[in-house]
């Protein structure tokens, strides 16, 4: 038996398919038992149910970044511990662990502050920092794992901590998922952010337009963070006219600055092609989802990522153009500034220029082609450090130590082998303990 304040599903239980399915739709967890956490208690009670039967947990709060789905042991759900409390004297906030991006800033807008958030407010907080968190602020600020002030973590051996920077755990956890224990809470820290200028400009893709993007990122300051990706639209009535049925190139823009300077830093994009639609504006913080317009809805889709050193943009063009085998959104992000900056996080290949993030729906696709397909095309674009935060679905173990420089990797097998022996938190990017 096991005594928890929250619901323990079954598989023949009613809610119980409702629980185990999040936001990625390929892959759904299907354990044994779920537990849906009312609070901490409950996730230490249902990791000790677990180690006594020596059953394997997963973790689940939105659900975005299913990377193995659990078919056996216990799901652990945090989607119920939402609870966020703000300290504008510090800049910082405690968040629980199944708190949405949206929540946060929210509260913190109320305090003229701002999260590292991340482009869709529907995305785990918890989760996402654990991954390393790359934001709408990122150039400024780093990586959202960067700011983590203290954790609460429910170990293997069911014992509930509170880990600080000083202690030897603390920076695994950050950047190294969910491999080191269920996190309960975290405090963040906050930055004195209210107003971006931001948005859009949508281009008919072209090779060129990639590359005028490419050498226009050599040229801005670390107050801008910006991003393109190449997009098949479908021919929806719900979207702009200019844009339906096309093959498009969208850079999505977010600078924290005055508006005019904004618009003329992003002036030489203009350039780049036809403007189809150009959304750039001031606008609040509140309001930065809008800048990506991600889908709010679950769906089907298989994702992988690299970091790079330069970007060839003909070659990326392509291999993502119009002409693909399988169809696929191709996504590079602009690092630098402060991302480069060394902190306590595992984070890895902090020198790289770019993130390429390449994405697509699994709805009528074969997953192995298409699984095939993105290999191929990051293997043609020189990328072989994996970012894990942008990797949805099975890694390979290549893959997963890829995302490590090698001292940090050898550092976090020896304290896997350490706190969790068994490897019990194995339903993620697994790092497998040291022997």
């Amino acid at each position: 038996m096991i005594h928890v304040n929250g619901p323990v599903l079954r598989p023949e239980d009613a809610g119980y398919d409702e629980e185990r399915t999040g936001f990625q739709l390929a892959g759904r967890h299907r354990p044994q038992m779920i537990v849906r956490a009312a609070g901490p208690e409950d996730v230490r009670a249902a990791v000790a149910h677990a180690a006594a039967a020596n059953l394997p947990v997963a973790v689940q709060a939105t659900g975005h970044g299913v990377a193995v789905p659990a078919e056996e042991g216990v799901l652990i759900s945090t989607r119920a511990m939402t609870g966020v409390r703000v300290d504008p004297a510090a800049r910082t906030a405690w968040l629980e662990a199944g708190v949405r991006w949206g929540q946060v800033i929210e509260a913190a807008a109320r305090h003229g502050l701002a999260p590292l958030s991340g482009s869709s407010p529907h995305v785990g907080a918890v989760g996402y920092t654990l991954g390393g968190g790359l934001g709408l602020l990122a150039r400024r600020y780093g990586y959202a794992a960067d700011h983590v002030r203290a954790v609460e973590l429910v170990t293997a051996d069911a014992r509930r901590i509170r880990l600080t920077p000083d202690d030897e755990l603390f920076p695994a956890l950050l950047g190294g998922g969910g491999n080191f224990g269920v996190v309960t809470g975290m405090e963040i820290g906050l930055v004195p952010v209210t107003r971006l200028y931001g948005g859009g400009l949508h281009f008919p893709a072209t090779a060129d337009v990639l590359e005028a993007w490419r050498d226009w990122t050599a040229t801005v300051p670390d107050e801008l963070t910006s991003s393109i990706a190449l997009v098949l639209m479908p021919d929806l009535p719900a979207l702009p006219e200019p844009l339906r049925g096309r093959h498009i190139a969208i850079v999505r823009i977010a600078y924290i600055g005055d508006a005019s300077v904004g618009e003329r830093l992003v002036a030489p994009l203009r350039t780049a092609g036809p403007v189809l639609v150009d959304t750039l504006r001031e606008l609040p913080y509140t309001e930065s989802e809008s800048i990506s317009n991600d889908p709010p809805f679950a769906h089907a889709y298989s994702g992988e990522s690299a970091m790079l050193g330069r970007l060839d943009a003909a070659t990326a063009f392509d291999l993502a153009g119009p002409g693909a085998a399988v169809p696929c959104v191709l996504q590079v992000r602009h690092l630098g500034g402060a991302l480069a900056k060394p902190s306590s996080a595992v984070i890895g290949h902090r020198d790289a220029e770019y993130v390429l993030h390449v994405l697509s729906a699994l709805d009528g696709h074969d997953p192995a082609a298409v699984k095939d397909t993105h290999r191929r095309l990051i293997g043609a674009l020189g990328g072989s450090a994996t970012f894990l935060n942008f990797h949805y679905g099975p890694a390979t173990a290549e893959q997963v130590r890829a995302a490590y420089d090698a001292d940090a990797w050898h550092r976090l097998t020896r304290l896997k082998a350490a706190h969790d022996p068994d490897n019990m938190f194995r339903f993620n990017h697994n790092i497998a303990p040291a022997r």
